[in-house]
């Protein structure tokens, strides 16, 4: 069961700013793997987009928190 589900606005808005953290370590992780070549470009830019989408998730729950 998630965390923030039954937690308090305060708690909610820490459980999510953690979450944006781990997400924008994700971005640059996947920055560096792409530049490696790990990635090719294709799988860089369907990985890229869906994170992002991702990350204007946590940003609309945020800002609703706030």
């Amino acid at each position: 069961m998630p965390k923030a589900n039954y937690a308090d606005k305060i708690e909610k808005l820490i459980c999510l700013k953690r979450a944006s953290t781990k997400l924008d370590l994700l971005k640059f992780f996947l920055q560096v793997s792409w530049e490696v070549k790990s990635l090719d470009n294709k799988k860089y830019v369907s990985l890229s987009e869906k994170i992002n989408e991702i990350g204007k998730m946590l940003g609309g729950w945020i800002k609703s928190l706030k």
